[in-house]
């Protein structure tokens, strides 16, 4: 009988790991609640949650990316993009 041997490699991660991580700036973006979330509905307040506000007027900055700018779309009466 001939036996097989199984080729064992290391994970992808590992190697990933290895590598130190370079430093990148990311851009993002500040974004301003400016308007009541009382008669908006539950899909919106969630979003506002989701964003970070807690409170009228704060300003949060977050990264640049386009699940954000889709949760600034979803609520474009509600906030507002700083610069």
């Amino acid at each position: 009988m001939a036996e097989t041997k199984k080729e064992t490699k290391a994970p992808a991660k590992a190697a990933a790991k290895a590598t130190p991580a370079k430093a990148v700036a990311k851009a993002t973006i500040r974004i301003q609640y400016f308007r009541s979330k009382i008669q908006a509905p539950v899909k919106h307040k969630r979003v506002i949650k989701g964003l970070g506000f807690t409170r009228l007027n704060q300003i949060v900055v977050r990264e640049d990316t386009p699940s954000i700018r889709g949760m600034v779309k979803t609520v474009p009466h509600l906030v507002r993009i700083v610069s």
